[in-house]
């Protein structure tokens, strides 16, 4: 089939690569959110799916809106059979979605109609789910709500960050939108409506939506955290300057290395050579890495020697 291809960031790249690697499939045609002004030399940035695209020699557009003027002519010229879409950005309007012959067919992480919407992974993993998937559906006006062609599931480890998992579902969903392509071109899918069994909604994660609370158990920041990790990256504050935080790990007891058993306050540091731990709602939780503000990534013990931090910092 000629398709069209609409994605933009890493975890689309796989799926381009995949129907680049197809013997039955011609991307004849790229749709990619728009390049973005970046570091301190505000250098032009294209976005990963448009990078492959051009080392491929395929023709990418990248407008503002699919609505844009100019935008429907581009898509009548490439012919497409189908459009797949991966991780895209933006809305497709209903004056396109019926232009290619099989319509649009959108890669979707999660096991719909489970974790509707822009940030399915993350809220999979604040919520606590043991499994999630990815799904390819048929594109239609509403939200992730179309028939759906194909699922695979993926199991969520204790220790997953949403960049572990998405990671993998990048791989394998990859083959499921080459395997859904092919039973479309040969008649043998038919699309199964969604119910209303399960349904759940991700709407996207902001730099707000990442900050900890330390006055929650410790059980639901460790999910909030890996949720966030890498992006768009759990944080607190100390002295007011917001300090990013890796994956924490919940404590027994018995693991803390403090010799107070008083049990420390939410939000309240306990220092050792070796470790930092910060109280909870319930038990402390012990830090891996932390990237203070202008700094890169590093042990936490490291961070609160070279800061100077003492049992009793409070970070909020």
């Amino acid at each position: 089939m000629r398709v069209v291809f609409a994605g933009t960031p890493q975890v689309a790249v796989p799926s381009l690569q995949a129907l680049l690697d197809s013997p039955r499939h011609e991307v004849v045609g790229v749709i990619s959110r728009p390049d973005t002004v970046a570091g301190r030399g505000r250098k032009v940035v294209r976005s990963p799916v448009a990078s492959l695209a051009d080392e491929h020699g395929i023709e990418v557009i990248a407008p503002r809106r699919l609505t844009d003027p100019g935008v429907l002519d581009r898509l009548r010229s490439w012919h497409p059979d189908c459009a797949a879409v991966v991780a895209y950005g933006g809305l497709v309007p209903v004056g396109l979605l019926e232009l290619p012959t099989y319509g649009w067919v959108n890669l979707h992480f999660s096991v719909l109609p489970a974790w509707r919407g822009a940030a399915p992974v993350q809220h999979a993993i604040a919520a606590g789910d043991d499994v999630t998937g990815a799904s390819t559906f048929l594109l239609e006006e509403g939200l992730d709500t179309g028939p759906v062609y194909g699922v695979i599931t993926e199991t969520i480890a204790p220790t997953d960050t949403s960049g572990d998992v998405l990671g993998r579902l990048a791989e394998s969903g990859a083959q499921l939108l080459v395997s859904t392509l092919d039973g479309i071109e040969d008649g043998a899918l038919t699309p199964v409506a969604q119910t209303s069994a399960g349904l759940s909604h991700a709407p996207k994660v902001d730099v707000d939506d990442a900050r900890i609370r330390w006055d929650l158990p410790a059980h639901i920041i460790d999910r909030r955290v890996r949720a966030h990790t890498p992006a768009p990256g759990a944080w607190t504050t100390l002295d007011e300057a917001r300090v990013k935080i890796g994956p924490v790990t919940p404590l027994n007891t018995a693991d803390t290395d403090s010799d107070t058993a008083e049990k420390p306050s939410p939000g309240t540091l306990v220092v050792t050579k070796r470790t930092v731990d910060v109280g909870t709602a319930t038990v402390p939780v012990r830090l891996s890495w932390v990237q203070p503000p202008g700094k890169k990534a590093m042990p936490a013990a490291d961070w609160a020697r070279g800061a100077r931090l003492t049992d009793g910092t409070v970070v909020e």
